[in-house]
């Protein structure tokens, strides 16, 4: 499982990594030190935490908006579902405050080798959502 260090997961929730290094500090999201003793959170535990702040509208503040490629059609962030059926599959992403769903083939998700937990971007064009592995 994929695991984000601080300033990652500030980035993919879009506040900065101090509003993150206090979120984790209180408690409300759960960390851990790695090998080279960097506090780091687990992909899933973000994916939930990622969710959790979009529905309660305290997700991305705008802090970090030079970060996106372009804010109109790249949406950077951590993939919180995966629901793959026998053909098509449904995958959504929570970027800082947005919340993004996409319809793709099966084939697509798994040549991707998407899972919760992993960082994404999405890209809208017109009403059409591409998602790319980072």
């Amino acid at each position: 499982m994929q695991s984000y260090t601080i300033g990652q997961a500030a980035r993919l929730l879009g506040v900065s990594p101090d509003t993150a290094r206090r979120w984790a500090d209180a408690g409300r999201v759960a960390t851990h030190r790695d090998d080279a003793g960097r506090r780091v959170i687990e992909g899933r535990d973000l994916a939930v935490f990622s969710v959790e702040l979009a529905r309660n509208g305290a997700g991305g503040t705008g802090e970090d908006e030079g970060s996106y490629t372009s804010a109109r059609n790249a949406f950077p962030g951590i993939v919180t579902a995966v629901k793959l059926g026998d053909v098509a599959a449904q995958v959504e992403i929570q970027a800082g405050p947005h919340r993004l769903v996409s319809l793709l083939t099966r084939e697509a998700v798994e040549e991707l080798g998407l899972e919760v937990g992993m960082e994404a971007t999405a890209r809208v064009k017109s009403t059409s959502v591409h998602i790319d592995r980072v």
